[in-house]
């Protein structure tokens, strides 16, 4: 209920997002830069039964591939030069919500690996032999349409349809008059059609 938009398009997707708070299924969200995908998210979350528990949020381009792996996973000290035993983002978003931005710059040896979590529930640290469950709610989103990304081989399919269970398209901010507003901050940006 912290989202206020004033056009059909923004309340139509505001309900999505309610009901897809009453859900602990993957949801998927499509929206160009800067229309405010990550404040649905944590809308998401907070009005979710997870509310209590972490949300955690990556954007998948801001990091170099090398180093992706280590950051979802967690590392084992010795697996690498300089490693540490240090949890990854999966193991700290146990119980809580996990937020994949920008899904198609992650690398598709990886997307194989976010698979299997999604699938079996089950995270294996980089370098380690031991596997441990984690309990997580997926949403991820991209900026470029899903079909273009499909078409242009940026995201498996396989892990397309795992978590596009709930699917969220936010309209382009030039469309209509839109505001945005959480408890922790205020965007409101109004352009003319």
């Amino acid at each position: 209920m912290d989202i206020i938009g004033e056009s059909n398009e923004i309340l139509s997707v505001k309900n999505i997002a309610i009901k897809a708070s009453n859900s602990s299924s993957p949801v998927f969200i499509y929206g160009e830069t800067g229309v405010g995908k990550e404040l649905f998210v944590q809308a998401i979350h907070t009005a979710s039964s997870r509310r209590n528990n972490p949300f955690i949020a990556q954007n998948c381009a801001a990091v170099p591939e090398q180093l992706l792996e280590g950051i979802l996973f967690g590392t084992v000290k010795g697996s690498f030069t300089g490693s540490e035993d240090r949890p990854g983002l999966l193991e700290l978003a146990d119980g809580g919500t996990l937020y994949l931005d920008e899904l198609n710059s992650m690398p598709l040896s990886l997307q194989a690996k976010l698979l299997r979590v999604i699938q079996d529930g089950v995270i294996r640290r980089v370098g380690d032999i031991k596997e441990k469950k984690v309990d997580v709610r997926f949403i991820a989103s991209t900026n470029l349409h899903p079909e273009e990304c499909l078409k242009r081989g940026l995201i498996r399919k396989d892990l397309y349809y795992r978590l596009n269970v709930i699917s969220i398209e936010i309209p382009e901010l030039k469309k209509k008059k839109i505001g945005y507003s959480t408890s922790s901050k205020t965007f409101y940006r109004k352009i003319q059609h």
